[in-house]
């Protein structure tokens, strides 16, 4: 039975610093993304970062430099790294894993598993 789960969620001031975390088990080695996302009541769920098994690395336009995404591949982890929160930022912050095809790594309907999602609310 696969399992994803997330940590890290919080509340921070605007410019401020978050990170998250995805633990992952049960995921077969045929899995080669994984991915965060985020959503906001009431609108589609949104690519924030996405990391293949080889390193492959792709981010949402709105990313621009300030999240990081970084795996522990033995571990089966992935860390967001974000930093110069925006208000704009506060959303239910997903993980997921799954197949995606060669530039849809950033769509939600590429991915079958997902995690329970963290919160995550920045202030102004």
């Amino acid at each position: 039975q696969v399992q994803l789960v997330e940590s890290g969620g919080g509340s921070v001031q605007s410019g401020g610093s978050l990170s998250l975390s995805c633990a992952a088990s049960g995921l077969s080695s045929l899995t080669t993304y994984m991915a965060w996302f985020r959503q906001v009541s009431g609108k589609e769920r949104e690519g924030v970062a996405t990391i293949s098994r080889s390193g492959t690395i792709t981010y949402g336009d709105f990313v621009k430099g300030r999240f990081t995404i970084v795996q522990d591949a033995a571990k089966n982890v992935v860390n967001l790294h974000m930093n110069s929160l925006e208000p704009e930022d506060t959303a239910m912050y997903y993980c997921a894993a799954g197949n995606p095809a060669w530039l849809r790594q950033l769509r939600a309907d590429e991915y079958y598993y997902w995690g329970q999602g963290t919160q995550v609310t920045v202030s102004s």
